[in-house]
């Protein structure tokens, strides 16, 4: 009996499943460019600096840095409003629902990590990585899931979906607290001052979405200037805003409505494109045995498979959790291997984690490894081990 799902939930998976296809193309894009006489220009745009402000108030950074603070701020807003979603009426808003995804999850973080450690223990410059592994990039994930089709129970979706959504809960904690630098306390409290103004608006049930828009925008400012990572503005202005406004409108599902299309077919196209171009031309293939890349490809293959399926399972087992109806162990092992592609929030923590150019080359041969063999892997799997026919 085919599972009912709501149309916000059946609209959102097959946004990021198109997203997820046009992020591939993205990807490869920039490879293929990387690799290309085009690569010094590709380069140069990247590293063009671009100026923005008013009177002394000045933000200097090159277009690479626009892309992932800026653009990557807008992507995050939209993971907090599905959060907020997810915990008050969706996936989250219980434990019966919420217990194996959760479970998953921690599984899902916590081994990638503790395989990057151990793999990179004699390496102290490496690390700060360890929490790339830990990421799962949904909309490659159900990118993938789209090219099997109706075939793919929806439950499966439905709580890869949600062990994405608390993997990205996860992240946003990691990088608040592990990926922060020094902090201008001026800048913060002119923050916690705009954010205290939002959670004011959100309270009195404000239906129209210019406030939140625009008190945002002065948020991630604000927070740009204060030390802490710019993209948590946008979870914590999302968090703000209400499920149920005054006059029954629904301003937090009108925003995410409005901004998934632009998220998914562009945000994070443009942010692959930026991040994934790595320059394969002479490279030794031994450089993928190198501590840094290999702890990040077997952080996600062996670490997502190991942590989702074993703590699963373990979750069932012991009466923590159930599996949800119509999907089977198979499938679970099948979508562990999806979950370790990690290729947009991994690159992102990559990115915070170092500076020098070499680490982030081989985050990057580390990230697009193991996500290519997850992928390729976890779709063969899945096919395998669906039915040839949907349900009814």
């Amino acid at each position: 009996m085919a599972l009912a799902i709501a149309p916000m939930l059946r609209e959102f998976m097959q946004k990021e499943s198109a997203g997820g296809i046009v992020l591939i193309v993205a990807a490869a894009l920039a490879l293929i460019v990387a690799n290309s006489p085009l690569a010094p220009g590709y380069g140069a745009a990247l590293d063009l600096p671009v100026i923005a402000g008013i009177g002394n108030f000045i933000i200097e950074k090159p277009l690479l840095l626009w892309i992932n603070d800026g653009l990557m701020a807008v992507f995050f807003f939209l993971v907090g409003l599905e959060v907020k979603r997810e915990v008050l009426a969706g996936q989250l808003a219980s434990w019966d629902a919420a217990s194996l995804p959760l479970i998953a999850a921690i599984g899902g973080m916590a081994m990638p990590a503790a395989i990057y450690l151990a793999i990179n223990a004699g390496e102290p410059a490496n690390q700060l990585g360890w929490a790339i592994p830990a990421a799962t990039d949904i909309a490659f994930a159900l990118g993938v899931l789209a090219l099997l089709g109706p075939r793919v129970p929806v439950a499966l979706k439905a709580l890869l979906l949600a062990i994405a959504v608390i993997d990205d809960i996860g992240a946003i904690a990691v990088i608040a607290l592990f990926y922060t630098g020094s902090i201008d306390l001026g800048m913060l409290g002119a923050s916690v001052a705009v954010l205290a103004l939002l959670a004011i608006v959100g309270r009195l049930k404000v239906a129209s979405s210019i406030p939140y828009v625009v008190l945002s925008i002065l948020l991630w400012v604000f927070i740009l200037k204060s030390g802490i990572h710019a993209t948590l503005a946008g979870v914590a202005a999302a968090l703000c805003v209400p499920m149920v406004a005054r006059g029954g409108s629904r301003p937090l599902e009108h925003m995410e409505h409005a901004l998934h299309p632009w998220v998914a077919f562009m945000v994070i196209p443009i942010f692959g494109f930026a991040n994934a171009g790595v320059r394969l031309v002479g490279l030794d293939p031994a450089a993928l045995l190198a501590p840094l890349p290999l702890g990040i490809a077997l952080g996600l293959l062996l670490g997502k498979q190991i942590g989702i399926f074993g703590f699963a399972f373990a979750a069932v087992k012991t009466g923590l959790a159930r599996l949800p109806e119509g999907v089977t162990w198979r499938q679970i092992h099948a979508l562990s291997l999806l979950a370790a592609i990690g290729f947009t929030m991994s690159l992102f923590i990559g990115n915070l984690a170092f500076v020098d150019p070499e680490q982030v080359d081989a985050v990057k041969l580390g990230v697009l490894s193991g996500s290519l063999i997850a992928a390729l892997a976890g779709f063969a799997l899945l096919r395998s081990v669906l039915p040839r026919k949907a349900d009814a």
